[in-house]
């Protein structure tokens, strides 16, 4: 992913509230079963780091992003946003990579 695409989605980030949210139980399988199955409607997904978590949020976006297949598109203080593309119908179109 390019700085351009990862901004582009930052942009359309900032008006998402968070859908899911990391407590103190931190990541649970069935947490993650939740964010991957939550990519069959949204591709662009916020989460929030909840003050009683004691993991580190890039760490947590890390491994979320690992086990969903999906692309850590930024972590901003306690907020996380991750970015899976549709396969078939995608509904975010990014921004054409520059070859020079």
């Amino acid at each position: 992913m390019t700085s351009k695409q990862r901004a582009y989605l930052k942009s359309l980030a900032s008006n998402l509230n968070p859908i899911f949210q990391v407590g103190k139980s931190s990541i649970t399988p069935e947490l993650t079963e939740a964010i991957a199955e939550s990519f069959n409607n949204n591709e662009l997904i916020k989460i929030a780091v909840l003050k009683n978590c004691a993991d580190d949020p890039n760490e947590i976006g890390q491994v979320i992003a690992e086990r969903t297949h999906a692309q850590l598109v930024q972590v901003i203080g306690k907020k996380i946003v991750l970015y899976k593309p549709d396969k078939k119908n995608p509904k975010i179109i990014l921004p054409k990579a520059n070859k020079e």
